[in-house]
């Protein structure tokens, strides 16, 4: 399991914790800088020309949801509607999710290549 994985296993914890109002807050604020941390350390690395292209799509939106990982985080202590701060960062945490999916599914077509194909 990536640093990412854990992190983002660590944010869906927190979201369904119980609320107590300022305890809850900075739980959650804690493991949206452990996955700011986890985005920003888990890149893709250069493989084969033709993943080139998927590898900068994924860099652009790592970039995206690390700016929304860090507005997010300035609002989740501040914020006046707690249950309306959890239906967006539950949308934050599927986009994550679905980032670290097509991560994933970009290591494993590299390898894949890598093992050959049939002959």
């Amino acid at each position: 399991m990536t640093e990412l994985e854990h992190a983002l296993i660590g944010l869906r914890q927190a979201l369904e914790a119980p609320r107590r109002y300022g305890t809850w807050r900075r739980l959650v604020r804690n493991r949206m800088a452990s996955v700011q941390a986890a985005l920003a350390r888990d890149w893709v690395r250069g493989g084969d020309a033709w993943l080139t292209a998927r590898e900068a799509t994924l860099q652009r939106e790592r970039d995206v949801l690390g700016q929304r990982l860090a507005t997010l985080g300035r609002s989740v202590l501040d914020a006046p509607d707690v249950a309306e701060m959890r239906v967006e960062l539950g949308r934050l945490l599927a986009d994550l999710e679905h980032h670290r999916q097509r991560i994933n599914d970009l290591v494993y077509d590299s390898v894949g290549l890598e093992l050959g194909g049939s002959d």
